[in-house]
């Protein structure tokens, strides 16, 4: 008996078969529309600026609903300041640099608002849906051209009157799925890569170098953003590598929550991956693990200095390799540091902007649920804890966490960094594996500490604690860095 087909079955067949034929053969080759910027005007000498020619290249991709805007190889485009817009590939082609214009001038847009202070805008965005920065070329910040004189440790940052005209090489706000893959970003002359109140990013496999050092040249800052994974970036900083909060300009966007980091390796002369210390509402929801810091100042920092609160994070499988450098840059060689102080008084330029409006002075949100497992900590200090009550900072947990401790530098040690706040800033101190200074519901839990042959006499305790309040420790391994002289545990 012969079977008769339906015919909706038919027509399904159909489609299937000759849809995709069609298809190709409106757009033989699948092809995004393209934009060469060259086509608009770009010269590419790498003195003419080009910015003009790019703008054009974006404004025309994004009004024709969308395709890729090329940046050719094999050529150096000089550009000022220019925005990128929604629908827009960004992409540059290997062996293709864009490079920040020199001339102070051209920079006028703040990257705050009406705090003027802090830097300005070069590659900017504002209300974005849908784009991307892409490709295996680089984008180049050109940063020593706005710096002072070369010291040892840093430049000399130039004065300014009201802006401070060193240009963020790339600041978006209010994006919506975002995605920066495969570039190299390069010399920044302030901050690098700054998501403001941005929602579905991806950063991925991109190289940012940065001279370690210009201060203030964060790598990547997450500024009230939400739903961001940042996965096997290398970078180079000389300020903080990745950096969480929540800035008081932005205050409308809301919470910086659910970021995902993995597979990174960092260097900083200030902390690879902090949190804070600039949080005016809530950080929390945070994973960051499978990651390398080597030749850094501080490791991993958790520093709350304003009435934001931070909970729910997550380090795991890290390995952090810490030195002590110059007072020019915050941090003592800590390779863990979770703090809750309120902030100094007038301690910035910009103070006016640090406390809530109308205030002077300013309090400090609690840090709760903050969870270190499986890290290996090589270091001229040990790890710090540390708050203005036991209830600023309270349910930490170091799970499988081995510090090794040894002098390799002939810079002054015993002492940790509470920057920028209203105690002590650099507490003197004698240098321990653990030390916490008020802190509650503490646990150490299959833990160790291990010291090196240099060991000046301010090395001491595998475990120093002050007024912590519950605190648990469970097969802590090691003893003091002279056991004849110094208890392993010393509690206060």
């Amino acid at each position: 008996m012969s079977k008769i087909i339906p015919c909706k079955l038919i027509l399904t067949i159909l489609l299937i078969c000759f849809v995709p034929l069609i298809s190709m053969a409106i757009n033989p080759n699948n092809i995004v529309k393209e934009y060469d910027i060259t086509i608009y005007g770009a010269v590419g000498d790498g003195q003419t600026d080009d910015a003009f020619a790019i703008q054009k290249a974006i404004d025309a991709c994004s009004a024709a609903g969308g395709g890729r805007v090329v940046i050719p190889s094999g050529k150096i485009y000089l550009a000022g300041p220019f925005k990128l817009k929604s629908f827009v590939e960004f992409y540059i082609e290997s062996n293709a640099k864009i490079l920040a214009n020199p001339d102070e001038k051209v920079y006028t847009e703040s990257a705050f608002r009406e705090n003027k202070g802090e830097g300005t805008i070069w590659i900017g965005g504002e209300k974005l849906v849908n784009v991307s920065i892409s490709g295996t070329g680089t984008i180049d910040g050109n940063g020593i051209s706005f710096m002072g004189a070369e010291l040892e440790d840093s430049y000399v940052l130039k004065p300014f009157n009201i802006i401070d005209p060193r240009p963020h090489i790339l600041t978006i706000i209010g994006g919506k799925n975002i995605r920066i893959t495969n570039v190299t970003i390069q010399n920044s002359a302030y901050w690098t890569v700054h998501l403001i109140g941005c929602d579905d990013v991806v950063i991925d496999n991109i190289t940012l170098l940065n001279s370690l050092k210009v201060r203030n040249s964060d790598g990547i800052d997450l500024d009230h953003s939400k739903n961001v994974r940042i996965s096997n970036c290398y970078i180079e900083s000389g300020d903080d590598c990745i950096c969480l909060k929540n800035r008081r300009e932005y205050e409308e966007f809301g919470a910086c929550e659910n970021i995902t980091v993995s597979n990174c390796t960092m260097s900083s002369r200030s902390c690879a991956i902090k949190i804070g210390s600039e949080n005016m509402d809530s950080i929390n929801n945070v994973l960051i693990s499978n990651c390398i810091i080597s030749k850094s100042n501080r490791g991993i920092g958790i520093q709350n200095r304003d009435e934001g609160t931070v909970s729910n994070v997550v380090f795991s499988n890290i390995i952090i390799d810490s030195h002590l450098f110059s007072d020019v840059w915050w941090g003592k060689a800590e390779p863990i540091y979770v703090t809750a102080y309120p902030r100094a008084k007038g301690n910035n330029k910009d103070a006016g902007w640090r406390f809530p409006k109308g205030q002077t002075e300013g309090k400090v949100g609690a840090v709760t649920d903050i969870y270190f497992n499986n890290i290996k900590c090589v270091s001229e200090n040990g790890i710090y804890v540390g708050a203005e009550s036991p209830d600023k900072v309270s349910g930490v947990v170091f799970d499988g966490v081995d510090v090794f401790i040894n002098k390799t530098t002939e810079l002054p040690g015993g002492v940790y960094d509470r920057r920028p706040s209203n105690v002590e800033g650099l507490l003197k101190a004698k240098t321990s594996a653990f030390y916490l200074d008020k802190a509650g519901k503490v646990t150490i839990r299959n833990c160790s500490a291990t010291w090196g042959k240099n060991r000046p006499a301010y090395f001491a305790h595998i475990l120093e604690s002050n007024s912590v309040v519950d605190l648990k420790t469970i097969n802590l391994g090691g003893e003091s860095a002279f056991p004849s002289k110094v208890e392993a545990i010393k509690k206060q």
